[in-house]
């Protein structure tokens, strides 16, 4: 998948997520990394070790259901970084996320 990227002009923080045994939120910034704040709009997220799913529509992912996300794929995210929520498929997967306005 290519990414889109045009959209990013400020780098807003980084975060790995290393439990996802339950449905887990992102923990969006709300300083950027000079201590000001900060209000990301899109998230690059990426998982490690094992697949998840995701879902950002009020209901919680779990390893069954929710729109899947291999090991190594990109989400390029730009809806509400509030709502979306990840599920492990398999015990032991990491994300990784960066945030950017």
């Amino acid at each position: 998948m290519s990414l889109t990227l045009k959209a990013i002009t400020t780098r807003l923080g980084y975060q790995q997520i290393t439990t996802l045994s339950s449905a887990t939120a992102l923990t969006v910034p709300a300083v950027d990394v000079q201590g000001l704040n900060c209000r990301p709009s899109i998230a690059i997220i990426t998982p490690e070790a094992q697949a998840v799913r995701w879902r950002d529509d009020a209901t919680d992912p779990s390893s069954t259901v929710g729109m899947p996300l291999a090991v190594g794929v990109t989400l390029q995210y730009d809806g509400d970084l509030t709502k979306i929520k990840f599920f492990e498929q398999a015990a032991g997967a990491k994300l990784n996320i960066s945030y950017y306005a």
